[in-house]
């Protein structure tokens, strides 16, 4: 495994990412979200601005030492994860509504969230890459995963469940010993000599929960796109830093892209159909990256210019 990953990058280049990458969140948890508040617009806006000029940066690094192939399947790559990752957003709304989590703990979970993801991700792309370069015909599996994910995004509704009670969530309150009025500021409390897990450690294990489940989704996608594990994993990692500040910008109109669904379900079939048909029917890059783009710009531009019935969700 190791081997792969250097025949990848050279051992510099991973650790440089993760220093770079530590020492953001560092400064940004550290720094400038040292103190426990609710982000601004304003502040949202300007975090998710950096997020995207460093990946646009990383991106840039990538087309001039690995060339035009490797900087589009970057590209695309980071704009498939991102355009996936927003599906996250409306379930963490749910998940913090649900949990009654107040707007100025939502950040510090968030954070902490990134963290998980980034061992989870690590572990899954490293599985994926694996898999498809010891088996190929699991690429057919994982395209039809993907159609099949698709097809269901599409057409079937599915209804909105309640975070708070859920499976994991009851077993978790019988197994755990749990303070229900532990709050969001620790993970855990002290009381009378006996450690409590407070509701931020639930909310924080349901926000992992789901983007494991979502990361099912995403991984594959992006390995239709590339089987770098560099490039797969540093896209990745780039469209999920920045999902927090987005989830601030957003949150509030999240409501407003009620077809981003309906677009984020022909991407994935689309990816899924053309990592199926990859050993008769090539489909460059770029091409694919103008696909992708421009179905979720539809997606969005549709949802602004038809807008949703009140009451009618997303």
């Amino acid at each position: 495994m190791a081997d792969a990953l250097l025949q990848a990058a050279p051992w510099w280049a991973w650790g440089g990412f993760h220093a770079f990458i530590f020492f953001m969140l560092a400064l940004d948890l550290g720094v400038f979200n040292r103190r426990i508040h609710a982000p601004s617009m304003r502040e949202a806006a300007a975090w998710s601005a950096v997020w995207i000029v460093l990946a646009m940066g990383f991106c840039g690094l990538i087309f001039w030492g690995e060339g035009t192939q490797k900087g589009l399947e970057w590209m695309t790559g980071y704009v498939l994860e991102k355009s996936l990752s927003v599906d996250n957003l409306f379930v963490f709304v749910l998940v913090f509504q649900s949990f009654e989590v107040d707007l100025r703990h939502q950040h510090r979970v968030l954070f902490w969230g990134v963290l998980g993801a980034l061992i989870m991700r690590a572990a899954m792309i490293l599985a994926g890459t694996a898999l498809l370069n010891r088996f190929e015909w699991m690429m057919y599996v994982f395209g039809g995963f993907l159609v099949y994910t698709g097809l269901k995004m599409l057409l079937v509704k599915e209804k909105e469940a309640d975070p708070a009670d859920n499976w994991m969530v009851r077993t978790f309150r019988r197994l755990v010993p749990f303070d229900e009025k532990g709050g969001h500021e620790h993970l855990t409390v002290l009381k009378a000599g006996r450690r409590y897990a407070t509701p931020m450690l639930l909310v924080l294990l349901t926000i992992e929960v789901t983007d494991l489940v979502f990361a099912v989704d995403s991984i594959p996608a992006v390995l239709a796109v590339t089987r770098d594990p560099f490039v797969v994993y540093t896209s990745n990692i780039f469209a999920i830093l920045g999902l927090r500040s987005l989830y601030f910008l957003l949150a509030k109109m999240m409501d407003r892209f009620h077809h981003l669904k309906t677009g984020l379900a022909v991407v994935l079939a689309f990816v899924g159909v053309k990592m199926c048909v990859a050993e008769w029917v090539h489909i460059p890059v770029q091409y694919s990256l103008l696909v992708i783009a421009s179905v979720l710009a539809g997606s969005v531009v549709a949802s602004l210019a038809w807008p949703a019935e009140r009451g009618e969700g997303a």
